[in-house]
Order: C-alpha cells, then sequence, then structure tokens
C-alpha cells in the first residue's frame, strides 16, 4: 500500500453559528468578533508562541516544536502518507484563536486505533477508504487535547465552531472519514454530540499517589509481585550494564545517535516500519531535551539498550524502546522501573507506558480507558461500524474490568510496613 498521500484542498471557510458554510453572514463569537477558518499546510505556517498559546503548555506532543519537528524531519509528511492539514480558526485580525493538528491520509500506520478490518470490509464494498482524515499526533498513542482553543477563547462556540469546520474539510475533500484518535474524555464526549460515532480502546499506566520511592511503591504489592520485581531488578544490576537516566544537556549527539540504531534494530526485528527518522531524534535534541527522558544502557561502556521518555508537567510518557541483544529482564528495568524512578523523583502522577502487553499490569500499570471519535460519510457504512462499535465498547470495559482483578496491589494496603 502506497504511503503517499493524495493532494488536498486548501479551503478558507466562513463559519455561521459554529457551524461551517460556503457563504452567508460570518458568525460573531461571544464578543462579536467574526472569524475564519483556515487549512494550515504545515505547523510551519502558524506563528511558534500563537500556536503554543492555543496548546499551552502542558503536553510536549501538541507543542508547536514537538508537531514541527517531526514535519520537518521528514518522518511526519506528505511523502510519508501524512500530509498536514490543520485546521486554524483564525479571528478577524488574523489571532489565532484555535487550532487542530490534522493529516491527510492514504494508509492506516502509526495511529494505534486500528481500522484496518472497517478499511478492507469498504473497500471489499466496493468503496475507497483512502484517503482519509486524522486528527492526531503522529506515531503517539497519547491521550491529550486535540481541540486546542486559546485561553480567553474558550467556549461552547469555539469548540463547536473548530468540530464543525472538520466536518466540512472532510465534506469538501471527499474523504471517506474523519479520525480524532487519543483526544480526551470531554473532548470525545463533544465530538459524539456532533454526530461522530464513539471508540473506547485501553493502554498501561502507573500511578503514583505521592510515593516517597521505589521501596515504598513496592509496600503496597502483593509479597509475591513485590519480590519477583526485587529479582527483576537485581538480576539486571548484577550484570553489570550501566544505566542512566539522562535529560537536557546531559543528552549528546551520540546518545542519539546510539539509540536511533535501537530503535531501527527492534524495527526490524518486529518487521516494522520505522516511522521516525534519524533527523528527528536529532531534532528533538536541539529543540526540547528539557522534556525528554532518555534512559541508556550500556554493557562495558558500549550502548546497548534505551528508551525514550518525554516530560509532561502531569505524566511522564513511554515512547520508544530499542536494544541491539538478548539481555534478561533488560526491558523492564529500562523501559518500567527506571520510569517509575523518575516519575516518583520528579512528583509525576503517572507513567504512561502505552497499549499492549498485560505483562505490564504485574508491574504495577494498570489498564486505563482511552478515546477516539471517528466521522463516517457513507450512511450505510457508518451504520454497520456504528454496530461494531457498540460490541466493543462493551467488550473494551468488561476486559479492562478482568484484567483490572489480576493487578499485583494488595487489596487493603497497608499506610506502612
Amino acid at each position: 500500500m502506497s504511503r503517499r498521500a493524495p493532494a488536498a484542498p486548501r479551503p478558507s471557510l466562513h463559519c455561521t453559528q459554529g457551524a461551517c458554510g460556503s457563504g452567508g453572514d460570518q458568525p460573531r463569537p461571544d464578543d462579536g468578533e467574526a472569524v475564519t477558518l483556515r487549512v494550515l499546510d504545515g505547523v510551519s505556517a502558524a506563528d511558534p508562541a500563537a500556536w503554543d498559546a492555543c496548546a499551552g503548555p502542558s503536553d510536549p506532543f501538541i507543542s508547536h516544536a514537538f508537531l514541527d519537528t517531526l514535519e520537518t524531519s521528514g518522518s511526519a509528511c506528505a511523502e510519508q502518507g501524512w500530509r498536514p492539514q490543520h485546521l486554524a480558526l483564525e479571528a478577524g485580525d488574523g489571532a489565532l484563536l484555535g487550532v487542530v493538528p490534522l493529516y491527510l491520509k492514504s494508509h492506516s500506520y502509526g495511529e494505534y486505533v486500528f481500522d484496518w478490518a472497517w478499511a478492507d470490509a469498504y473497500e471489499r464494498a466496493g468503496g475507497r477508504y483512502y484517503p482519509k482524515l486524522q486528527a492526531s499526533v503522529p506515531f503517539t498513542p497519547v491521550a491529550g487535547r486535540r481541540l486546542l482553543i486559546r485561553p480567553g477563547a474558550e467556549c461552547e462556540t469555539t469548540k463547536a465552531t473548530l468540530i464543525a469546520g472538520l466536518i466540512e474539510i472532510a465534506r469538501r475533500s471527499g474523504v471517506s472519514s474523519l479520525h480524532v484518535t487519543f483526544p480526551t474524555e470531554a473532548e470525545w464526549q463533544a465530538l459524539g454530540s456532533a454526530g461522530f460515532l464513539l471508540r473506547k480502546g485501553r493502554q498501561y499506566h502507573f500511578a503514583n499517589p505521592g510515593y516517597r520511592d521505589f521501596d515504598e511503591f513496592l509496600g503496597t504489592l502483593t509479597s509475591r509481585k513485590r519480590k519477583m520485581i526485587r529479582k527483576e531488578r537485581a538480576k539486571v544490576a548484577d550484570s553489570g550494564i550501566a544505566i542512566r537516566t539522562l535529560s537536557g544537556p546531559e543528552i549528546e549527539p551520540r546518545h542519539w545517535d546510539a539509540f536511533y540504531r535501537f530503535y531501527m534494530a527492534t524495527a526490524d526485528r518486529k518487521w516494522g516500519n520505522p516511522y521516525l527518522t534519524r533527523a528527528f531524534f536529532h531534532l528533538l535534541g536541539e529543540r526540547m531535551a528539557d522534556r525528554v527522558a532518555l534512559v541508556l544502557a550500556e554493557d562495558q561502556g558500549r550502548p546497548v539498550a534505551g528508551a525514550l521518555n518525554l516530560i509532561g508537567d502531569e505524566a511522564l510518557y513511554g515512547r520508544n524502546w530499542g536494544c541491539l541483544g538478548d539481555y534478561r529482564f533488560l526491558h523492564f528495568e529500562v523501559c518500567y522501573y527506571r520510569a517509575i524512578d523518575f516519575a516518583i523523583a520528579r512528583g509525576l502522577p503517572r507513567v504512561e507506558a502505552g497499549a499492549q502487553g498485560e505483562h505490564k499490569i504485574h508491574r504495577g500499570y494498570m489498564p486505563v480507558e482511552t478515546y477516539s471519535a471517528h466521522w463516517i460519510a457513507d450512511p450505510n457504512f457508518r451504520d454497520a461500524v456504528a454496530r461494531f462499535l457498540e460490541h466493543e465498547r462493551r467488550e473494551v470495559q468488561a476486559e479492562i474490568e478482568i484484567l483490572s482483578d489480576y493487578g499485583p496491589f494488595r487489596r487493603e494496603t497497608p499506610a506502612s510496613e
């Protein structure tokens, strides 16, 4: 399947009562100001300060720097099937009121909300599933805001205008569907009210209620799980492998080169497609090193494994892992336990370890709900997907409840041991 995205229109849309139309009077938000919706062919088309005023400082993934790093590095671009089509809501004087990170896609790679079966079913029925529109952060299964609204412009009318603008762009572009992946629960509900189909998924997160250290966390576990984790950490410590967590200026270009080797090696072993380019990691280090926690493992001075985490105001986000060999328990230490150590030391409320891998539960990462919303143009196809999602939501909820019963925590946790 080709990853090249087809050309797409770049309309300038005028809005009426929070909905986009092709003519008529322009709307007046609460302050009486006319607004316009535009499509940007790259995040670089927006002023960084204006974009970040809408995105806010807490989530590194929706920042101008992160999205521009993806695009300018050649990781998320038209040639890779991720054509930027960001939606921008502007006041009459051109001031940015809100944005949505949006891409025209010719495939379903790098999304982590899987719709391959939908595409196959629609195309077998004679339809054309691609291209489609995707409101998301590429290659990043992290929940966060997707309707980015500048403080002071936050109101239901602004949110409704952005949602209606997304739908109108989808209609004018002639795409089969529009997908908003990993939004907040509040955005998910607002999208559902606007006619999007609602989907649930699950991930595994570590919750930090304010542990003093890793040992206090261990004290909340059953004896069996506590012994298991201590044994795993001791095996890695006794192996002679040196592990460091680097951030900010501690991360040098050689560290990024090493991590890129790990990343490529893991993609090769899994027969996967490496989405991120070498330039992405170096640009990330240049632009956002203070938001990075890079866990690096060395065997007799030779880098052999690493885990890339990004630091938010409310969480540490585990993103990528790679290893050049087979080292027992090293994956658990580098990806999970060092992340817990870091979150506790920084006072971060949680660690997000992404989807898949029920083994995470035994190490303190519990299942939580994630969300996505889907607009489908064809009414018959929409009805079929809606029926599927109704059953799937119940199954996901049941799975979360069952998996939670296998958690490692004591039923009644003592205040201290």
